[in-house]
């Protein structure tokens, strides 16, 4: 009974998609079917934020890849660390679905009214200090002071923020709301997710072997702001080859003059919120061909703000680029960009910081 109202849950989710034509698992071409089969399988349930990829299969790998190989994958932290994390970079991220999803997962892992704390965005309620700790340094949306834990562990549990800070993105620009049926009232909605909890629990307790989902991509160098993730090799080979296939997307669905405006706006950004309105966004763009405008806004918005993503801004950018694979390209590029950004700013530690020493 729980399992088969879990998986309803998602999939129904996936029913409501946005802005692209899902990719039914019943006809995935070969390239899709073989992200779905091992997310399926190894995350239990056929996840949306990452099955919103599937139009553009390179993008739907590398989010599976750098998804798999952070949280899902065997390390040094446990499981329930690094769902705390993720529902917290959720929660700064202003992401309902991705909040709900892992704290449930928290909740099907750990005794006690954490997990429900973390779901509520109640960090000083937390008990568990360790707990409390990472989450108050996930939260943001900048960065809460130097990582709470040693190097070493930097690679899993940085890397788990920045997978979020990626996949928060593209779920608020794609999908809406939350995996829990809308009928549910706020009163059940807690007892909601710890049936969630109660499914994706035994799916979260196997430690999946590290590397497997490698083969997806092919081999890149790590990029400089991605060297927090050297100390684990497998976790620094999905973010290098991940980051390349997008990147090499981008090349072709984002003009170089947009990629350019955009990549300097998020070198400069310290992950604040923009603002309430999205005057900053037409503003930076007054500069490029009027062509070009609509994709740079669609790709600041996504970056910086995308909560604010609607069907104005994506049907602007589609009058250029009609495809879903082209809109998936873009988005995956900007959300990623921004994801890279913020995990750089959340591993520098005192050292490394500018007058430090």
């Amino acid at each position: 009974m729980v399992n088969r109202f879990a998986r309803a849950a998602v999939r129904r989710s996936l029913g409501r998609v946005r802005y692209v034509r899902p990719v039914p698992p019943a006809s995935a071409p070969p390239a899709v079917r073989r992200v779905y089969d091992p997310l399926e399988r190894e995350f239990g349930v056929l996840a949306p934020p990452v099955a919103l990829h599937a139009p553009q299969p390179r993008a739907l790998a590398a989010a599976w890849v750098i998804l798999r190989e952070t949280l899902v994958a065997r390390g040094r932290c446990t499981r329930a660390a690094r769902e705390a994390v993720a529902a917290a970079v959720s929660l700064g991220n202003a992401c309902p679905y991705c909040v709900d999803v892992h704290a449930s997962t928290l909740h099907g892992l750990v005794r006690g009214p954490d997990a429900a704390a973390v779901a509520a965005d109640r960090v000083d309620a937390v008990a568990d200090p360790a707990v409390r700790d990472l989450v108050r340094w996930a939260r943001g949306p900048a960065p809460g002071g130097p990582p709470p834990f040693p190097a070493e562990q930097a690679p899993e549990l940085v890397g788990v923020a920045v997978a979020f800070h990626y996949l928060n993105r593209m779920v608020n620009v794609f999908l809406d709301g939350s995996p829990l049926p809308p009928a549910v009232p706020g009163r059940l909605r807690g007892g909601a997710r710890r049936l969630l909890g109660a499914m994706m629990g035994p799916a979260a307790r196997h430690e999946a072997h590290p590397g497997d989902a490698l083969d997806l991509l092919p081999p890149a160098p790590l990029p400089a702001d991605l060297d927090w993730a050297a100390g684990r090799p497998t976790v620094a080979a999905a973010f290098a080859r991940a980051s390349a296939a997008v990147d090499e997307l981008a090349d072709a669905a984002v003009p170089a003059l947009v990629r350019d405006l955009v990549g300097a706006r998020i070198a400069g950004w310290d992950g604040s919120p923009p603002g309430i309105s999205r005057a900053w966004a037409a503003d930076a763009v007054v500069a490029l061909p009027p062509a070009y405008r609509p994709t740079a806004r669609l790709a600041l918005l996504t970056a910086m703000a995308s909560y604010q993503v609607d069907g104005a801004v994506v049907d602007d950018h589609r009058r250029r680029m009609p495809g879903d694979a082209d809109l998936v390209a873009v988005t995956a590029w900007a959300s990623l960009t921004a994801a890279r950004r913020l995990g750089a700013r959340m591993a520098r530690r005192p050292a490394d910081r500018p007058g430090a020493g």
